[in-house]
């Protein structure tokens, strides 16, 4: 009998498109409908996020993509921009980090570029015609979310005080706009606008055109406009000024590239996922030690203790080993070949005792190498300071310990001819950095993630890729198809709540809904990716439809478990094709009541 679900699964032989909005997914089924593919489509819908959920991702921030196109090889696209030049941990002197509020944490923003090299290399569409929908719900307004009007409700002190770019944006009248109302960015449209026109000013090539928008991005008028707004001292979130490190010359030094995935099989199926500059080899190593733990089995008996259990314990092994060892390849030395093998699987799920919760970070150790362990900071011994980040949105003027769930952004495609797209756009949120009054958008703070420890894996380091925790996912058969595109917003949680539905459809669990419906739990019993990387040794966190037994049996296990607000863990979307029948497939987390699927 099939379970429960909030909504249908989605079936058809066309096209496909799962966002963590409805009009983001409405974009990217438009462009199919008008004949574009899974690439154009992918693209339309990241900037089409970029306008309506500004408070989780925005154009100063970063997306990392894996895909395949039709007849390929999946690939990866980097499009996760570097630390400044100048970006050296002297740089940070007198800091215990690197602040998440303000501009000293930006990065090279990534996304504009990746998205149109994707265009330009797997699309068929023009710059125009991907940026057409977001322009237009710029400028003629989109809805207002709860979650906008709440950050921006947070955030109104900061802006009214210290950022008068934002506050000319997001308090239009002064105020916060109410949940509900309409909400316009005339500079962001106008910033798209000029970078059609300069991108047709060369011709009607449509290469020509893509590669005239990336100049006008990285070299022309938008860098132009970044490097102008940073050549002086800006405030962040407590109105302090600070000088950024980031410049337009290191905008013009950086590109989005290509690379190869880092994958594994599981059963008849491979998992594919970005290098250890982001957090994805993580699910890959849980993938490991479930197999070894035999869990799986019994995925699809509903949520048990037992299953919930080993789930979460393998997730500790598996990102105690990502803080101990992850980081961008270009500059460390990531042991992936040996933390991804079935022996050292074996060895790691060796140390789960089915009946007892661990309380210790438990880093593998690889050769002779010792593992970095990272300082613990558990809650009620952090610093009273919480500065503005993913995927918590904190009082930035530092009033108060409210926060509210940011999370990302996430968007998966498929078409009927077999191309699929799994990306998380996210950062440039509008809670991290003030706005650029000449662009509309401001810009990210992901260098907020490195460690300015310089034993981790993840130390700042100039031009260095920043270990993320964005972590799209695809998968193929045992005849290189590609078979599902899945994610999430979440931050630490991404690949996590992914890795419970993957396991879910990979056991057999045929209708995405009733895998992304199914009840979610974590652990936050690792570092935190975002300031004050608190830790909650043996935590756990469940939505209370996993029942009250299973939560009983779990606290008796030894597992701190908080029971947080039912349908409140994920935002899933998910993708799937069927290379033999040629049907599609599409679902999207009812979660925050804004994801959807469209498709037929």
């Amino acid at each position: 009998m099939p379970g429960f679900t909030t909504r249908p699964q989605l079936r058809g032989d066309f096209g496909m498109v799962a966002s963590t909005h409805w009009l983001a997914s409405a974009t990217g089924m438009s462009l199919l409908e008008r004949g574009g593919n899974a690439f154009d489509a992918a693209v339309g819908t990241g900037f089409t996020l970029q306008v309506v959920e500004p408070h989780l991702n925005g154009p100063g921030g970063e997306v990392p993509v894996v895909f395949q196109a039709a007849g390929s090889a999946p690939r990866v696209l980097c499009g996760q921009g570097v630390s400044p030049a100048a970006a050296t941990i002297d740089a940070y002197a007198g800091m215990d980090r690197v602040p998440g509020s303000g501009v000293l944490a930006a990065t090279v923003p990534g996304s504009f570029d990746a998205w149109m090299l994707l265009l330009r290399d797997h699309g068929t569409m023009t710059v125009r015609d991907v940026l057409d929908h977001a322009i237009g719900l710029a400028e003629r307004g989109y809805p207002v979310l709860d979650r906008i009007a709440a950050a921006v409700e947070n955030l109104a002190p900061v802006f009214s005080r210290h950022w008068t770019g934002s506050a000319a944006v997001y308090l239009p009248h002064g105020t916060a706009p109410s949940p509900g109302s309409r909400l316009r960015n005339p500079a962001l449209a106008a910033t798209y606008r000029r970078v059609v026109a300069e991108a047709e000013s060369a011709g009607g090539d449509r290469e020509a055109q893509i590669e005239a928008a990336r100049r006008a991005w990285s070299r022309g008028f938008v860098a132009e406009a970044v490097g102008e707004f940073l050549s002086s001292p800006v405030p962040d979130g407590s109105g302090e000024p600070r000088q950024a490190l980031l410049t337009a010359q290191d905008m013009a030094d950086w590109s989005a590239a290509y690379e190869d995935p880092v994958s594994v099989s599981h059963g008849s199926h491979t998992v594919h996922k970005t290098g250890p500059w982001g957090q994805g080899p993580a699910m890959l190593q849980q993938l490991r030690v479930a197999e070894a733990l035999g869990t799986g089995h019994d995925v699809l008996d509903g949520v048990s203790a037992g299953f919930v259990h080993r789930v979460t314990e393998a997730a500790k092994l598996a990102f105690a080993d990502r803080e101990a060892w992850y980081g961008d390849p270009d500059f460390v030395d990531v042991p992936l070949k040996e933390l991804l093998s079935a022996d050292y699987a074996a060895r790691r799920a060796a140390l789960v005792d089915d009946g007892h919760a661990s309380m210790e970070q438990r880093p593998g150790r690889v050769d002779t190498r010792l593992p970095f362990e990272p300082p613990l900071y558990v809650p009620g011994q952090t610093p009273a300071d919480r500065t503005t980040g993913e995927p918590t949105v904190r009082d930035a003027a530092g009033s108060g310990p409210a926060e509210l769930r940011g999370d990302t952004c996430h968007v998966d495609v498929v078409d009927a001819r077999g191309n699929m797209v799994s990306a998380t756009p996210s950062g440039g949120w509008l809670s991290s950095s003030p706005l650029i009054p000449r662009l509309g958008f401001p810009l990210g703070t992901r260098a907020q993630m490195f460690w300015l420890d310089p034993a981790s894996p993840n130390a700042l380091a100039p031009r260095k890729r920043p270990r993320t925790t964005l972590s799209p996912t695809l998968v193929t058969r045992e005849d290189g198809q590609a078979v599902l595109a899945i994610g999430t917003p979440g931050g630490d949680q991404q690949d996590q709540w992914t890795f419970t539905a993957l396991l879910r459809i990979l056991n057999g669990m045929e209708d995405l809904q009733e895998a992304l419906d199914t009840p979610m739990f974590h652990t936050t019993a690792f570092p935190s990716s975002f300031h004050p990387r608190e830790t909650v040794p043996g935590g756990l966190v469940v939505e209370p439809r996993v029942g009250a037994e299973v939560i009983h049996a779990l606290r008796g296990r030894g597992h701190r478990v908080e029971v947080v607000q039912d349908w409140s863990l994920g935002r899933l979307a998910a993708v799937a094709r069927d290379p033999d029948s040629g049907e599609l497939r599409a679902a999207a987390d009812a979660r925050g009541a804004q994801g959807y699927a469209a498709g037929r």
